[in-house]
């Protein structure tokens, strides 16, 4: 059997090329290989065997060449940042999952599952729930009240501060370019898919993080800055008090996931969220990391937020636990194995690009008042 893994010289991507090929696919790898996520060029971690076609998700001809003889599509390719070109998000997650489906019915394609990663950010601020007033999806926080430093999120009706609950799939919220794309993404795959008899499962990443998790890519996020910080001996910058929270996953896990629903007919037409189920405040993370590093280094709170950034975000990972799927490994295993990584691999680059005083460069990252 045939997989198409787009994004395969990725994180998650390399990861599910690799799952694939010791279970016996053939399997055939489409990535632009971008530069902020492979800056030496790649394909160092393909195995043997694996056909790679370096291009965009977006190029007609190369995905059309890529579709070729393919039973499974694992959709993994994603434009992915924090940067504001906000075109790009659309055109990458959205035009290019419009056009892998374009293809797919105009040859008449025997697709047999179609797996399209999307993220949790498509639930914006989240799900909260007033005493008073009930369940609510409220707009990201406004500048003036991050400017207050009032970071948590209060009931619109009564202005009672309210508190967050586990995400659930029917309550989606998006507002920043990333988010709009992705949920985009979900309704492209999954409504195409039901009109053309294409099985089509939607899978809603938490946080991903574990070994071959890119050092230079600005996404990465708190994994490779803190663990990079700590390790250099740099103090641990952290936006707004540090008691927002995050759900984290390990990478083997969302690749269990991925697996899973390849198997499983019940999965067909849906989306899933893929977590740890648990909030973790990022303070707790940071504490995390410097008992892991063994690093005693201080951390930095200086009152700055980043834009379209949500409070609070952990996803309920119910409706997966009911085909049988559940997260195996935890926060300790995912700094464990990525500090193995690293260290297996030589340890902290020294040409690390500074994605802390790009952000504040571009206005993502902002001061708020003293």
């Amino acid at each position: 059997m045939r997989v198409l893994v787009t994004g395969g010289t990725g994180f998650i991507g390399g990861h599910l090329v690799d799952r694939f090929v010791r279970e016996g696919f053939e399997v055939r790898v489409l990535d632009c290989m971008d530069r902020k996520v492979h800056p030496k060029g790649a394909g160092t971690h393909l195995p043997h065997g694996v056909e790679l076609v370096k291009a965009d998700v977006t190029d007609r001809d190369a995905l059309r060449y890529a579709l070729r003889d393919v039973d499974i599509v694992s959709h993994q390719a994603a434009y992915q940042d924090y940067m504001p070109d906000f075109s790009r998000f659309l055109h990458v997650n959205a035009v290019g999952t419009a056009l892998l489906y374009e293809l797919i019915v105009e040859a008449r394609l025997k697709v047999r599952k179609l797996v399209v990663a999307s993220s949790q950010a498509v639930y914006g601020e989240g799900q909260y729930r007033c005493p008073e007033h009930g369940l609510f999806l409220p707009a990201p926080r406004g500048v003036q009240q991050l400017r207050r430093r009032e970071w948590e999120i209060f009931c619109p009706h009564c202005g009672r501060q309210t508190a967050p609950g586990l995400l659930v799939e029917p309550h989606t919220n998006p507002y920043n370019q990333y988010a709009v794309s992705k949920l985009a993404q979900e309704k492209i795959a999954l409504g195409l898919g039901w009109i053309h008899e294409i099985p089509t499962v939607a899978l809603r990443y938490s946080i991903t993080q574990g070994p071959r998790q890119s050092l230079f890519n600005h996404y990465s996020g708190i994994c490779r800055i803190f663990v990079s910080r700590a390790l250099t001996g740099h103090p641990l910058v952290i936006y707004e008090d540090g008691l927002q929270t995050r759900d984290f996953v390990h990478v083997e896990d969302v690749v269990d996931a991925n697996m899973l629903v390849l198997e499983k007919d019940a999965a067909n037409g849906q989306s899933f969220n893929v977590g740890s189920g648990r909030p973790t405040s990022v303070i707790e993370y940071a504490r995390l990391v410097r008992e892991k590093t063994a690093n005693n280094v201080e951390f930095c709170i200086p009152g700055e937020y980043r834009r379209g950034d949500n409070r609070h975000s952990a996803s309920s990972i119910a409706s997966l636990q009911m085909l049988g799927w559940y997260p195996r490994r935890t926060l300790h295993h995912i700094l464990d194995d990525f500090l193995d990584w690293v260290q297996r691999n030589g340890g902290i680059p020294t040409n690390l690009p500074d994605a802390y005083s790009d952000m504040k460069q571009l206005g993502v990252v902002v001061a708020a008042a003293p």
